[in-house]
């Protein structure tokens, strides 16, 4: 497994960030379930996300943890993903900033 690590900035209240994830999660849920299997996604604390998935028979396990300024996402990706992680992250950069600009959802 090779670790990624992905930063994404954020204005929010601690509260509004674990809402905003509740929220992303119930959606994966709907909109990647032909391409995901087995999502799970638990809270250790007020603090750390754990989600685990698998893609393509190959199991995939993160922590997203809020932070004050910023959102912190930590993947272990298969051998074989991690030859995608520069796509894994920009995608990653793109569906968390949307959902962490300062506007209501």
């Amino acid at each position: 497994m090779k670790p990624l690590e992905v930063r994404i900035p954020h204005r929010l209240d601690e509260a509004e960030v674990h809402r905003r994830l509740d929220l992303a999660v119930g959606k994966a849920r709907g909109e990647y379930a032909d391409k995901i299997s087995g999502l799970t996604a638990s809270w250790r604390d007020d603090t750390t996300l754990d989600v685990s998935f698998d893609v393509l028979g190959t199991a995939v396990t993160s922590e997203v943890e809020i932070l004050p300024t910023e959102l912190a996402v930590r993947l272990s990706l298969p051998a074989m993903a991690s030859l995608f992680a520069g796509q894994i992250k920009s995608s990653i950069e793109s569906r968390l900033g949307g959902l962490l600009e300062a506007k209501p959802v």
